[in-house]
């Protein structure tokens, strides 16, 4: 099998990092170094450290929680061991992922949220996706020509720059569902924010590639580049800005961030940020709010698959790749068959095809959410699988609508800073969340010791195409297309499987592949988060470097796939739910599972 040979030589071979500019937004950091990196953790975190590098998978009776940085967990941690929620800490394990790892997520960006209730037995999504601002206009990424602006162009500065969500879903989160004291969540995050904490590879090597674009505003390049130098893996860092934010939320809830001193911080720095400012105001602030949004669960070999429905794409394209797919048998197939990987790629390019046209913010345009899932819908699709070669031409179908619209296609660019977090409590509450500033730090704004989003971008940069428009189009007040998937897979109305990654609009392929190999290859979380990445989105067939699967180039490049080897860098979290908890972390970042 493909993971048994790739975790033989993990633990010896550093993945390289990103080679492609264009989508590199998040290197992978060397895996040898974390251990000097969280010197003097706890034995249960060291304990965590030493199991994810022998690729064993963590276990636990009680609780478990898997995120990307073993501080984070730990905050999480103290919290479920303590008998708060995994909604309670959440709120602590985003804290201090918003500190150590400012790259991928914080105050400054959004978030997705997907709960299973266990006193109910129901799934709930929250939408704590960014929007924009009200003064944006169609015109807010093109040129006076009404050009596209290059994307880092567009990116760095102001203009990038939506509402926040992330603050105010934390609070909606903890008021359904937490039961320990809100300001009790933000203790361990503001000690290491006045204390200070160890900079790890991963901070350091981002950093250091980015100084250029980090080093054009002065608050942020005094933080990541003190004394105009990177900062250096190991170094102590203090952020006491960042402590002063958190002890205000924590007094004074999300407001904090939406009213008064900080959001008139946020706004100020954002419209007068040097050659690129923005026009988000203090009332995108006020008025922003957290959307319960309907789940979307498409059904798999017995399973339900349960996320996020529009303005996130994840739950409908991962749903509709294997829903595509539940009649072919891949189990038979094995992961080492190249035609197990052609339908899986066919699959998602068909998938592809239809999040383009379709998939954008449902309270703007109207989403064939039941169109694109429905079994004959699907079934139909996954006739065009009955070949014996890749597909030479791909493009979307015609879902059932409620509204007879056309749209163009869409061309966003989703790069993949980003994080996720998997808890699941002694009473069976299980969360999975996914969240985000978009790009490797963002705007490159920093306000209050935290950075601020580029997540406008992700919306197309034209509105329309040879006259048509483009479903994922700026508009005032609306959320741009994401591909996170955060992502419950229930059985028998019980949850069994919690699970999401960052990735950019990779996401999508590396969730539903982890599905795949847990459910039909029968591997344990561990092994099906750290098997080789083969991800198809738009016809050229993704091989990450470094693994048995560039072993799989030639016959996939015999059924008439264009190959790109090349890293590819996940950062999957995942706790199975069965006997016992069982939690996986991906090796291509520095997280963990952690559980009692």
């Amino acid at each position: 099998m493909i993971v048994r040979s790739f975790l033989a030589t993990l633990a010896l071979v550093a993945l390289p990092l990103a080679a492609q500019a264009q989508e590199a937004a998040d290197a992978v950091a060397p895996e040898a170094a974390t251990d000097t990196a969280f010197a003097g953790a706890s034995p249960a975190v060291q304990a965590a450290l030493d199991a994810k590098q022998a690729g064993e998978t963590a276990v636990a009776q009680d609780w478990m929680v898997a995120a990307a940085n073993p501080l984070a967990v730990q905050a999480g941690a103290d919290i479920l061991a303590a008998g708060g929620t995994a909604a309670d800490a959440m709120v602590a394990v985003q804290a201090v992922l918003g500190l150590v790892e400012p790259q991928s997520s914080g105050l400054g960006g959004g978030a997705f949220l997907v709960w299973f209730d266990a006193a109910s037995g129901t799934v709930t999504t929250l939408d704590g996706r960014e929007t924009a601002p009200r003064a944006a206009t169609p015109r807010l990424f093109q040129d006076a020509d009404g050009e596209p602006l290059q994307f880092f162009d567009a990116v760095v500065g102001g203009r990038s720059v939506g509402t926040p969500g992330t603050p105010a879903l934390m609070e909606e989160a903890h008021r359904r569902w937490g039961t320990a004291n809100w300001g009790s969540l933000f203790g361990d995050a503001i000690a290491l924010a006045e204390d200070g904490f160890s900079v790890s590879p991963r901070l350091a090597s981002l950093v250091a590639r980015d100084a250029e674009r980090l080093s054009r505003f002065e608050t942020t390049a005094a933080y990541f580049l003190p004394g105009g130098e990177p900062l250096a893996e190991g170094a102590m860092l203090q952020n006491p800005d960042y402590a002063e934010t958190l002890r205000a939320m924590a007094a004074q809830g999300a407001r904090a961030i939406y009213q008064g001193p900080i959001a008139e911080a946020i706004v100020d720095t954002i419209r007068t940020a040097p050659g690129n400012p923005g026009v988000l105001s203090l009332d995108d602030l006020e008025l922003y709010a957290v959307k319960e949004r309907e789940p979307v669960c498409v059904p798999y070999r017995g399973h339900d698959i349960c996320g996020m429905g529009p303005p996130s794409s994840g739950a409908l394209t991962v749903g509709q790749i294997l829903g595509m797919l539940d009649s072919f048998d891949l189990a038979a197939l094995g992961p080492d068959d190249p035609e197990s990987w052609r339908l899986i790629g066919d699959a998602s390019r068909l998938a592809f095809a239809d999040r383009g046209r379709y998939m954008a913010d449902s309270d703007f345009v109207p989403v064939p959410v039941s169109g694109l899932v429905d079994p004959d819908y699907l079934a139909e699709r996954a006739g065009l699988l009955e070949t014996d070669a890749a597909l030479e031409n791909v493009a979307p179908g015609e879902p059932t609508f409620d509204h007879a619209l056309l749209w163009a296609d869409d061309e966003a660019l989703e790069l993949p800073s980003t994080s996720h977090i998997s808890i699941v409590d002694s009473a069976g509450n299980a969360l999975s969340m996914t969240t985000t500033i978009e790009n490797a730090f963002g705007s490159r704004l920093m306000v209050r010791g935290f950075l601020l989003n580029n997540e406008l971008t992700d919306f197309s940069f034209r509105s329309h195409r040879d006259g048509v428009p483009i479903a994922n189009r700026v508009e005032p007040g609306k959320r741009p297309r994401s591909s996170m998937a955060p992502t419950i897979v229930m059985r028998d109305g019980a949850p069994v499987l919690v699970i999401g990654s960052p990735g950019g609009s990779r996401i999508i392929g590396y969730v539903a592949k982890s599905i795949i190999a847990h459910i039909d290859w029968g591997m344990n979380v561990q092994q099906a988060i750290a098997m080789p990445h083969l991800v198809n989105r738009f016809g050229t067939f993704d091989l990450e470097d470094g693994t048995d699967a560039a072993a799989l180039a030639q016959p996939l490049a015999d059924l008439g796939f264009e190959i790109n080897v090349r890293d590819l860098n996940s950062g999957l979290h995942a706790i199975a739910i069965g006997d016992r908890l069982e939690g996986g972390a991906d090796p291509r970042r520095e997280g963990i599972a952690l559980g009692q």
